[in-house]
């Protein structure tokens, strides 16, 4: 039996949640989906795009809210065959930390795994110098801290260090760095000489600062967990993007993925394997520089058809922007935006604000300020994604130290 639960904002904007019921008990995926009354593909059910899913969701008009939840089921890319567990969570070692860079994310993962945050002091001194200090024991606990090293990145970075060190000072068992969006992740490798690769640097830092493991979401590029000395768990958001655009009544014959660069083509590749095997077409460009593109020509035909461009992150939007120009030029019906980690640095409104996308569909991974909210953004939640993992991480680890 199917229920809803419904957060009624005004009149014409409202945010809906739906449930299902299944073998387990926990909560099942949370989107918030922020879009306004407008144009919308619609076709008959025949021959449309296929994901496994519980059920289609409906998203209302609304502004990202974070949902009151109540009990619920996962949805099936989450499902799995379970080994029974020697560790009961009735009595477990667990405890959750939240930064300051996003907590609105950190709450909701917290609702979803049925656990308070843990209470803990951070603060800034006059001269901007950070002051963390834990208000509960953690000793013998496995900790995760969760901090995305979103803008002010450097900010966030170091409260993250200063937060995991103040863990390991405290006797914690495990400590595991959770990183929505890891940033300095573009700069894994060497494009031209006498350049540094910060990732390896930053993976050096967080590593050497006390952490035992990572859980990280839709990295640059593969590659960087490789930098990393200590276990990474890496996550990715496709499966809620794929499970929003199901709810979608797209043809399937209709329906082309666009990688905005060759760099991101195993990424979309993948994305529209599970979009009904779709056929995949290619921007072209040429970087003059960062943050600067310049889209050169188009590999694939778009023509009539509607055009889902996929990438790991947008950040001043410019390549997406003119990706989606081209797009338009190539005779394409419609164009959506899908990313992960929504950067947004300006002038990214304004581009993508300008008409060229139907809707752009990002996650929270970093928190949207209300002045970027524009009326073709939805925002998709992954906290039951990050909370599911945790369980699964912690399981694990507690299961191994009673073998040792």
């Amino acid at each position: 039996m199917a229920s809803s639960l419904a957060v009624q904002s005004s009149p014409t904007q409202t945010a809906s949640f739906f449930m299902s019921s299944s073998s387990l008990s926990r909560r099942s995926f949370a989107h918030i989906s922020m879009s306004f009354n407008g144009p919308r593909t619609r076709i008959s059910p025949m021959n449309t795009i296929k994901c496994d899913i519980s059920e289609p969701l409906n998203f209302g008009n609304g502004k990202p809210t974070i949902p009151v939840l109540n009990d619920r089921t996962l949805p099936k890319f989450l499902e799995s065959d379970r080994v029974e567990k020697t560790v009961s969570r009735n009595n477990i070692r667990l405890k959750l930390f939240s930064g300051t860079a996003n907590p609105s994310l950190s709450q909701e993962i917290a609702r979803y795994m049925g656990l308070e945050l843990g209470k803990i002091n951070i603060k800034r001194f006059a001269d901007g110098e950070i002051y963390v200090q834990l208000q509960e024991s953690v000793r013998g606990c496995d900790v995760f801290l969760l901090q995305p090293t979103c803008p002010p990145a450097n900010e966030n970075l170091m409260e993250l260090l200063i937060m995991i060190d103040a863990c390991r000072r405290a006797s914690a068992k495990n400590i595991t760095a959770v990183i929505p969006y890891f940033g300095y992740a573009r700069a894994d490798r060497k494009t031209q000489g006498r350049e540094s690769i910060a990732a390896k640097l930053v993976a050096n830092i967080i590593t050497e600062a006390g952490a035992n493991r990572i859980l990280a979401c839709d990295l640059h590029s593969g590659q960087s967990m490789g930098y990393f000395d200590i276990p990474v768990d890496h996550v990715y958001g496709q499966p809620v993007i794929l499970d929003y655009l199901a709810s979608k009544t797209i043809y399937s014959s209709d329906l082309v993925v666009v990688s905005p660069d060759v760099g991101g083509v195993a990424r979309a590749r993948a994305f529209a394997k599970k979009l009904s095997d779709a056929p995949l077409a290619i921007v072209d460009k040429r970087r003059h520089g960062h943050n600067v593109a310049e889209v050169m020509n188009l590999i694939g035909d778009v023509k009539g058809k509607v055009a889902v461009m996929v990438d790991d992150m947008i950040d001043t939007a410019g390549t997406i922007a003119k990706g989606a120009a081209l797009l338009h030029e190539e005779g394409a019906r419609e164009v959506y935006a899908c990313c992960t980690h929504a950067v947004f640095s300006p002038p990214a409104i304004e581009r993508l604000s300008s008409g060229l996308f139907q809707e752009v569909i990002i996650t929270n991974t970093i928190p949207v300020a209300e002045k970027n909210h524009f009326p073709q953004l939805t925002v998709l939640s992954v906290a039951s994604l990050l909370g599911e993992t945790i369980w699964r991480v912690h399981d694990d680890c507690s299961v191994s130290s009673i073998f040792q």
